[in-house]
């Protein structure tokens, strides 16, 4: 389930938080430096034209086909970085100048839905709320945000088209009937919907390669742990970002068990209705009905859980206007692809602050100067490099009670 625009994004060229890597090298070199070069040179251009001699591919022992698939992968990651996939980005927050206390203003501000209630009766007659589980969090990504994100989407889409990446990351089907054809882009991991045509039954196809997660996408992991829409404890590894037109939909289902709960779907561009219930029906092309209607609004994140995850399907009807969504979700170790590499950059995030008490949980309109520094400085964003990791959580978490604490001082 769950235009091409300049993709705004910064490289940091060799520049991280105050560690500056200078690339320049001496052109001067005494005569004899340059004989030495020359015949290193030499050599390694005759070692070179050797190594790929039909003969010596033939009797080396060191050339197998592992390096073979190594070189090839490496000049696959090149062609990404050049058309701006992989490359380092900026963190996803906007660029101009922010402060620890923006942060945990934007943090108690995010609406934090949790208490869906829809009982049925279920395996064999027990009744039980089929919709324990599910979260609806918003104002988690701002316009800005939102719009780069987008503008990515597009830019990934620019590059299936172009066939820039691997053959199972970009999928668009013909569009044969309405509601089918919908665009899809896999990362981290390949998953088959139905059998294909090798046989391979749905779930992860362990023996498939697609491209790993953009720094963008992975910018929008760590907001959602640190921000508390996701645990730590079940940081995701995969994602599928879904292009609707109008009309596209996703039929009824239950996701599969390759992967991990909770997983979360962020949507983007229009507001649209997602079902649920133990049980929902087919009434058209891209039509079906169910107890449960929750609309999903523009930049808002769904997370799956509980009864909501396993007891009721879920489905998205044909949609009213063009539609992206993108779903994250964390691989059951057992099922990880045979060449998956964990991503450093989403090891041990951690939640800014603790968000489960209601009082920290409220979503109150206060105004913006609540979170100026007491003494009036602010701390700027702009000469860090990787995503908001720096920010420092004890202060995070100090700053949010005192602004809790006001805030109900004033009520």
């Amino acid at each position: 389930m769950i235009e091409t625009n300049k993709v705004v994004l910064k490289s940091l060229t060799g520049v991280f938080a105050g560690n500056k890597v200078d690339h320049r090298i001496s052109v001067r070199r005494s005569l004899s430096e340059k004989n030495h070069t020359s015949a290193s040179s030499s050599d390694h251009h005759h070692h070179h034209h050797r190594r790929n001699s039909p003969s010596y591919r033939k009797h080396s022992p060191v050339h197998h086909r592992h390096h073979h698939h190594s070189s090839r992968s490496d000049l696959h990651s090149e062609k990404l970085h050049h058309h701006g996939l992989l490359s380092s980005s900026s963190p996803l927050l906007s660029d101009h100048h922010h402060n620890d206390d923006e942060e945990v203003y934007r943090v108690s501000q995010v609406g934090r839905q949790k208490d869906f209630v829809h009982f049925e009766s279920v395996d064999g007659g027990k009744v039980k709320n089929v919709l324990q589980g599910l979260e609806l969090h918003t104002q988690v990504f701002n316009e800005e945000e939102q719009k780069r994100i987008v503008d990515f989407v597009y830019h990934i889409q620019t590059l299936g088209r172009a066939r820039k990446l691997r053959e199972r990351t970009y999928s668009e089907p013909r569009k044969w009937k309405r509601g089918k054809g919908r665009v899809t882009m896999q990362f981290g991991c390949c998953y088959n919907y139905a059998v294909d045509k090798r046989g391979n039954k749905p779930g992860i196809v362990r023996d498939e390669e697609v491209d790993p997660i953009p720094p963008l996408f992975r910018s929008m992991i760590q907001r959602m742990v640190k921000w508390s829409v996701l645990p730590p404890t079940c940081v995701p590894d995969s994602c599928i970002v879904n292009i609707y037109e109008e009309g596209d939909c996703i039929p009824p289902h239950i996701d599969h068990h390759d992967f991990l709960r909770p997983f979360c779907t962020v949507s983007f561009l229009a507001e649209c209705n997602i079902l649920f219930g133990s049980n929902l029906d087919i009434v058209g092309d891209g039509e079906f009905s169910g107890p449960v209607s929750i609309p999903l609004p523009i930049g808002s994140v769904l997370v799956l859980k509980g009864n909501g995850a396993d007891v009721a399907k879920h489905c998205v009807p044909g949609v009213p206007a063009k539609r992206i969504s993108i779903t994250f979700r964390k691989m059951d170790e057992s099922k990880l692809p045979f060449k998956f590499r964990p991503d450093p950059e989403l090891q041990g995030i951690h939640p800014l602050v603790d968000v489960s008490s209601p009082s920290s949980s409220k979503n109150t309109h206060r105004r913006k100067n609540r979170s100026e520094d007491d003494s009036g400085n602010s701390s700027s964003f702009e000469d860090h490099g990787k995503d908001d990791d720096f920010l420092r959580p004890n202060k995070v978490a100090r700053r949010l009670k005192s602004i809790i604490v006001a805030d109900d001082l004033d009520t």
